[in-house]
């Protein structure tokens, strides 16, 4: 007798699906393609390594980026910067154009997302509303702003020091535990109040709050203090963090996987 193959085969989807639903065999659901985010990755006004820095971003999933160098003024900002959902700052300028000011504030006003990096915490001495855009300063000189005398800030070079979660919660640190890291350390810098910290540091010779977010109008910002070079550069937890938090300015961070079916 010739078996029936539509029994058969109505048998075989019925059993594959009973198994799916005890968890025996796991359930594939091909998710729909991500266009890369796109990332201009901003420097110049400060001196830093190029290799190992912009090999972190090439070693980046699911981003593509273009770099722009800050020379005589903010040239960066010349250019449309519509096509871009995330501006990357590790640059230090100091002077900017009003018709630089007003690009860089239509993308953040926008709500286009701003990851600051490191040494961008010293750009624009005399424009007081970046640091109301990057949610701090760093004072390369004793200045009074908002009615408050601010001390010269410091820094240090080649420090190790342990590294703290604030905000477990927050999906920039997620699949993060505390670190140590060999880096440079800030001190004396400026830290909005409105910002909320995400990674803290208690260490003599650095400020206690190294990242943080905040809001600047409709734009997410987040600013991370580390990354002064490739002994951070190289570092798992840095990349994880830079690319968490390009993600999240991006409002690209992917929902929690579900567990299985059975588990707890």
């Amino acid at each position: 007798m010739r078996p029936n193959w539509i029994v058969l085969a109505s048998l075989a989807c019925v059993l594959t699906f009973l198994a799916v639903q005890i968890g025996v065999v796991p359930l594939r659901v091909e998710a729909a393609q991500e266009a890369p985010i796109k990332v201009l990755v901003v420097t110049g006004g400060h001196d830093f390594e190029k290799e190992p820095f912009f090999a972190v971003f090439k070693a980046l999933e699911g981003i593509s980026f273009e770099t722009a160098e800050q020379k005589e003024t903010s040239e960066a900002y010349d250019r449309d910067l519509s096509e871009y959902d995330v501006l990357v700052l590790y640059d230090m300028p100091q002077k900017i154009s009003d018709a630089q000011k007003e690009k860089f504030l239509k993308f953040l006003a926008g709500g286009k997302g701003l990851v600051a990096l490191h040494h961008c915490l010293g750009s624009y001495q005399d424009w007081p509303e970046f640091q109301k855009i990057v949610g701090g300063k760093f004072y390369t000189a004793e200045r009074t702003e908002e009615g408050v005398k601010h001390p010269k800030s410091g820094w240090q070079h080649d420090v190790r020091f342990k590294v703290n979660i604030a905000d477990k919660s927050h999906p920039i640190v997620q699949g993060l535990s505390d670190f140590e890291i060999l880096d440079e350390v800030y001190s004396n810098y400026f830290v909005r109040p409105e910002a909320k910290p995400l990674l803290t540091v208690d260490h003599p010779l650095s400020g206690k709050i190294i990242a943080w977010t905040h809001s600047y109008g409709k734009a997410p910002v987040a600013y991370i203090l580390l990354g002064h070079g490739p002994s951070a550069f190289n570092d798992a937890n840095y990349r994880k963090l830079l690319l968490n938090g390009i993600r999240w300015a991006a409002r690209r961070i992917p929902a929690p996987t579900p567990p299985r079916r059975g588990s707890t």
